[in-house]
């Protein structure tokens, strides 16, 4: 059954079709809600949104810099044609959706920021190659941000990785924001 819904996702109004395949089908993620709190897109940046889903990150990212700059990537069929659907419905019908495995089918680097909320009911292999292979497609300057509720494993992957990240706790989640500062890691 599919559903629709619309919602202010951090000041942007957008309308969203979902149905049951996907996460969070009745409303934006409290997760993702928290995480887009504490970033920023500026015009020009170009945008990772990676495990996409149905579209909601990359969307209201699309408001801030030039929609052609928005990356989605997911690796579920399902989702990445409701992530079109609702481009299309959102007015920006041409984002960059992707159906990849992490970034797999992406042949391109150099971004500002990579934003994801990634499975992490399951184990780490997920989110441990989505933040090392993020590394690499980040520019000097650029930022990863990631939600969770899981505190010590992500915070010690991206210190690691990164040499260094910021923690928000915010209703329940915490939103990690790492900054690449050279282009070897940490």
């Amino acid at each position: 059954m599919e559903y629709c819904f619309s919602e202010n996702v951090c000041g942007v109004d957008c309308k969203f079709h979902t149905d049951d395949n996907c996460f969070s089908p009745h409303s934006a993620d409290k997760g993702t809600l928290a995480m887009l709190s504490v970033c920023s897109v500026k015009a020009g940046d170009e945008v990772i949104d990676l495990g996409c889903g149905y579209g909601i990150v990359g969307i209201w990212a699309a408001h801030f810099t030039d929609s052609k700059n928005i990356y989605m990537l997911d690796v579920n069929k399902e989702a990445l044609a409701f992530a079109r659907k609702n481009a299309l419905e959102n007015g920006f019908g041409d984002l960059n959706i992707i159906e990849s495995n992490g970034y797999q089918n992406l042949d391109k680097a150099g971004f500002d920021i990579i934003l994801s909320n990634p499975p992490y009911h399951t184990d780490f292999s997920v989110a441990k190659m989505f933040i090392e292979k993020g590394f690499n497609r980040l520019k000097v300057g650029g930022r990863m941000y990631m939600v969770t509720k899981r505190l010590d494993w992500y915070r010690n992957k991206l210190r690691t990785v990164f040499g260094g990240c910021r923690v928000y706790e915010i209703d329940g989640y915490y939103v990690f924001e790492a900054e690449k500062r050279s282009s070897r890691r940490g």
